[in-house]
């Protein structure tokens, strides 16, 4: 029986994500170079015969955030539905290779970066040194943001959907047979520090402890 999968997507390279400025709910559109990959990844890695399946798709989320919306049309998964931001569909029925729904959610949004919007790492720690007294380190996974969010509300929200993905979809797929063999794989498009997140907490992991994953802009992971 196939083991049903989460595959995660990265947004594709946006100006920031170039020279490092954390993105949360900026909105910012992808680069021609960003949008280039992400039609070569659609290409080599989409298909039925390839690694994202579109026909064994049982449910896409996504950001509410542009860049991610626009990294999930690019990947040309055909969906039957209107994607939820479009007034009409752009594609043909022969060109329909899904029937999975396309949900935009909150839970999957950017960690909200409060004070450090827009700032560099290296910027983030003069900030903290200068303004605050301490001794400039700073770990997201520990620290959080002051005026966004700390790593319990991020691990909050991601809990909340990794349970409605394991009891909605990969839970019923263990217990009934799939047709020629399919599981129902579910599609997550978001962004770098949510997805990281994700991985973690989906393996019972803590942020405290820190990702092992490293996804660069328009990168693709696979979870079981």
């Amino acid at each position: 029986m196939a083991v049903p999968r989460v595959f995660m997507v990265r947004h594709g390279e946006t100006e920031w994500s170039l020279n490092g400025r954390h993105t949360g709910t900026t909105e910012l559109a992808l680069t021609p170079n960003g949008e280039q990959r992400i039609r070569a990844t659609g290409k080599a890695l989409v298909g039925n015969d390839r690694l994202i399946a579109p026909i064994r798709l049982a449910h896409i989320y996504v950001s509410p955030r542009q860049r991610a919306q626009r990294t999930l049309e690019l990947l040309n998964l055909g969906c039957k539905e209107r994607l939820p931001w479009q007034q009409q569909r752009l594609h043909s029925d022969e060109e329909c290779r899904t029937v999975a729904r396309v949900q935009v959610t909150e839970d999957v949004r950017e960690w909200d970066y409060g004070d450090y919007e827009g700032l560099t790492s290296a910027q983030i720690r003069e900030k903290r040194k200068t303004e605050g007294g301490e001794d400039g380190n700073w770990d997201i996974w520990k620290d959080g943001c002051p005026g966004g969010e700390s790593p319990e509300q991020v691990s909050e929200r991601l809990d909340r959907l990794i349970g409605t993905i394991r009891a909605r979809f990969h839970g019923p797929s263990m217990n009934t047979s799939q047709k020629d063999g399919a599981a129902p794989d579910v599609l997550v498009v978001a962004h770098g520090h949510i997805l990281r997140a994700f991985a973690m907490r989906w393996i019972g992991k803590k942020l405290e402890d820190g990702p092992a994953l490293l996804l660069e802009a328009g990168g693709v992971g696979t979870l079981r």
